[in-house]
């Protein structure tokens, strides 16, 4: 068994994000007053890997395709190995040599500290961010590696790849590809501009990420299904009706910002509340309108491998259960932030989620 690190495209995850040819985008304003840089490459730094993937085993004959599947027990203990190691690295340079120490957050609690993190942005030099890194690299650029690799592996068991593994693979490389050529909106969601560096995001990245994400088509693998042409047309529909939800919501709010609210939102003005607080568009609907379009994304990834056992089904719970979580921690963060008006807000848009149900 090689080890991990010579795995396709793992090693050259550090250096892609290093000196790869990148964008210069800007995080919103930290709790210090930083406004920080962030090197964008996601979109290059994925082409890459995946050339150098498919080369090594279809052209060169470096590896098999389905390396990753073949020596997937050694890869998790791998990954586990550094998500712990990352963990306490940085929980170490929070206290010895933090990026920016007015950034940091010290709860006077042991367990929370290491879980949730201390430093806001831990960097080493100015630009090599440890969340955008970590969540980009190892974790989504690994998504559609490892499903391929999957996909390799069902074809070495029976002979072709099934109709259900292809269009998991196609829902989850658009996901991916979405997040990469858009990834300056990213800098400015939850995970960059809101949370702290620790075991949550330290482990989760590393580990979390790229084998739960991962698991339809683990199961795939495993249990075969060939959906029919009707079943195989609604799963393709509810994935890509998902993902125009999410596009199109986050679209709306990135045009309002990046106008100042002097914009067309379906053919009439954008109307917003203080601090561009938008109401109207789909954004009048409900106040978290976009995690729809997740939740329908993440439905279809799921019933790509039929009906016969829940566990595939484990992404859509799991989604369901963070972004439920995650709006609760909005209202709180925007009703500190932005006090009556808040109120005001929710009273014009009174849904949080699902139109006339939550």
């Amino acid at each position: 068994m090689p080890p991990a690190s010579s795995l396709p495209g793992w090693p050259s995850r550090l250096p892609s994000y290093a000196f790869l040819p990148a964008q210069i985008g800007y995080g919103q304003r930290t709790p210090a007053g930083h406004i920080l840089p962030y090197k964008v490459n996601g979109l290059l730094a994925w082409f890459i890997s995946h050339s150098i993937y498919a080369a090594g085993g279809l052209y060169f004959g470096w590896w098999k395709l389905s390396i990753i599947h073949d020596n997937w027990g050694g890869l998790l203990v791998a990954a586990n190995m550094y998500g712990y190691f990352l963990t306490f690295f940085c929980f170490i340079k929070a206290y010895t040599f933090p990026s920016h120490p007015a950034d940091r957050k010290f709860s006077g609690s042991f367990i929370y500290d290491l879980l949730m993190g201390i430093e806001f942005n831990p960097r080493i030099g100015k630009l090599f961010d440890f969340k955008l890194f970590h969540n980009g690299r190892p974790g989504i650029v690994a998504w559609t590696m490892i499903n391929l690799s999957f996909a390799a592996a069902q074809y070495e068991k029976i002979g072709y790849v099934t109709n259900s593994m292809i269009l998991l693979n196609l829902l989850h490389a658009t996901y991916v590809l979405d997040f990469f050529y858009n990834e300056d909106w990213y800098l400015r969601t939850i995970d960059i501009a809101h949370d702290h560096f620790g075991f949550y995001l330290a482990w989760g990245d590393s580990v979390w990420l790229p084998w739960l994400y991962t698991l339809q088509s683990h199961y795939l693998v495993r249990n075969p299904v060939d959906l029919t042409p009707v079943q195989f047309a609604f799963v393709f529909t509810v994935g890509y009706i998902g993902y125009f939800i999410f596009r199109s919501v986050n679209h709306q709010k990135d045009i309002v910002r990046s106008t100042n609210g002097e914009c067309m939102i379906w053919g009439k003005p954008a109307k917003t509340h203080k601090s561009l607080l938008l109401c109207s568009g789909y954004w009048g609907l409900s106040r978290h309108f976009n995690y729809v379009g997740d939740l329908l994304i993440s439905l279809a990834m799921c019933m790509t491998c039929g009906t016969q056992h829940l566990l595939p089904y484990f992404y859509i719970i799991y989604m369901t259960i963070l972004l439920l979580h995650r709006i609760q921690r909005d209202h709180t963060r925007c009703k500190g932030k932005y006090g009556k008006y808040w109120d005001e807000y929710m009273k014009a848009v009174p849904y949080k989620l699902i139109p006339y149900v939550y």
